[in-house]
């Protein structure tokens, strides 16, 4: 049985099939908002050609690849025991191609049939989407679910900046709302439609607040919700973060108190957050431990006494060796959080290590200016492999480089001697007239699993409590 204020770190398709077994349902609510670049030009997405299986999907890249174990999924739909999706699939391929649209439409097929299995008999599914890739998906949605059993199409209309002089502005995401059966639970929403003046109308509620007169009417499938913009509260600065606003809407509408919600794309968490916020059940699924990490800090400023359910997030030094062997990009994203850290805004998930893998911010006191004290930061490296003392002098040169007072290294394996001298070398930062802490430590795996911990400011900061800091974060990068 799986316990509520689950997350899994992993390939949903994976842990679907592992997890989740039989075939009587779990949830009541299946939201699932799968990444997808919609900002890349179109012509791309049809762009034919296959790319080697290592460049798999990363952190906060969102796009699919023609890879091989695309290809395998391929050939097992076209095999498929259902003959629609296997001619569906068929088809789509033959004007599609081997473009990155046939990957993630390969990829989403593959999921969509799990999710329906797990989704109750009187359950919802919402799949939220863009225009670049809606009409597929709702191809797919019918062959899986039944005509029969689509809703709606929502538009979440939005007003934010920017729009080309060669189209109309493209403000709008889609939402298709399924149902498995056609029995289902749905509390209709009410929302205001205002009226020119309040006179003519017969046997209508005729109210009036700062817009004008208005009367409540059933929501109708277009959303008027604004963005998130960087300034705001909530905003987390995670690329694709939906409103909290728009989750609210779909949760009120399909779910009840104690109902089990899932989300096997949850990113930074907003439907887990909502689904918190109002007292549903929920299992969170993602690929990214920046993920699972980002989740689980908003959930713990917002809750500080919730306890959260980590599965696929190593619980020991072999689980970390494991780890770093399958995933070098999860173990480096699992490594910052041990002492606190968080990864930076706008970094490369690829290519050249610039040597900044998390940070740490807080607000200095040996400025001695209490009233407005500086923001400064802690870079930490992250090593899963071999690591000498040419990584610790590295660390020191991309502290100056970074204007960084402190930095952290962390390695899977013991540092050696003479690393820890360099270490030592470095001397120690000036906090105030009365602490001080080394500029330069050293944090190996096994060392924090038998209870090492790192010195930091006790004025370190929590990016995801304030939009203060977040913005403070992406002034020091």
């Amino acid at each position: 049985m799986i316990e509520n204020r689950t997350l899994f770190f992993g390939d949903n398709l994976e842990i679907l099939r592992d997890k989740f077994k039989g075939g009587d349902g779990y949830f009541d609510l299946i939201y699932l908002d799968p990444p997808f670049n919609s900002n890349r030009a179109y012509n791309v997405l049809f762009k034919e050609g296959k790319v080697d299986s290592s460049a798999q999907i990363h952190a906060f890249e969102d796009t699919w690849q023609w890879t091989d174990d695309t290809i395998k999924l391929f050939e097992e739909l076209k095999q498929y025991g259902n003959p629609e999706i296997a001619i569906l699939i068929s088809s789509l391929y033959e004007f599609i191609h081997d473009t990155p649209m046939m990957a993630y439409l390969v990829n989403m097929t593959a999921r969509l049939i799990p999710l329906k299995r797990v989704l109750k008999p009187t359950g919802s599914i919402y799949l939220h989407c863009d225009p670049t890739a809606s009409h597929y998906l709702k191809i797919i949605m019918d062959v899986i679910f039944s005509p029969k059993n689509f809703r709606n199409e929502i538009i979440w209309f939005y007003k934010t900046g920017g729009v080309s002089k060669n189209w109309f502005g493209r403000k709008h995401d889609v939402i298709l709302f399924y149902t498995n059966d056609s029995t289902y639970f749905f509390k209709q929403q009410i929302e205001k439609s205002y009226l020119s003046h309040k006179y003519g109308f017969k046997d209508i509620v005729i109210k009036e607040d700062k817009g004008g007169y208005y009367t409540e009417v059933g929501m109708r499938d277009v959303w008027d919700i604004p963005a998130l913009r960087g300034n705001q509260p909530e905003a987390l600065g995670y690329p694709t973060q939906k409103p909290e606003a728009v989750l609210e809407r779909i949760l009120h509408a399909s779910t009840k108190e104690g109902d089990w919600v899932l989300d096997p794309f949850c990113g930074c968490g907003t439907t887990v957050a909502v689904a918190e916020r109002l007292r549903r059940n929920w299992v969170g699924i993602d690929i990214s431990m920046q993920s699972i990490n980002v989740i689980a800090q908003r959930m713990e400023a917002h809750y500080p006494n919730i306890e959260l359910h980590l599965h696929g997030i190593p619980k020991d030094f072999e689980g970390a060796v494991s780890l770093a062997a399958d995933d070098k990009f999860a173990f480096q994203d699992w490594a910052i959080t041990l002492v606190g850290a968080n990864p930076p805004q706008g970094e490369p998930r690829k290519g050249a290590d610039r040597g900044v893998d998390g940070l740490i911010l807080f607000k200095e006191q040996a400025s001695f200016d209490n009233k407005n004290p500086k923001l400064n930061k802690i870079i930490v490296q992250v090593k899963g492999g071999g690591h000498g003392r040419h990584d610790v002098a590295t660390l020191k040169g991309d502290m100056g480089t970074e204007g960084a007072p402190m930095g952290i290294f962390i390695c899977l394996n013991e540092p050696t001697p003479e690393m820890k001298r360099v270490a030592n070398l470095a001397g120690q930062y000036k906090f105030s007239d009365a602490v001080s802490f080394p500029k330069i430590q050293i944090l190996s795996i096994k060392d924090w699993f038998n209870g090492k911990q790192v010195l930091v400011p006790s004025t370190k900061i929590n990016p995801f409590r304030t939009a203060e800091a977040r913005a403070d974060q992406s002034s020091l990068l």
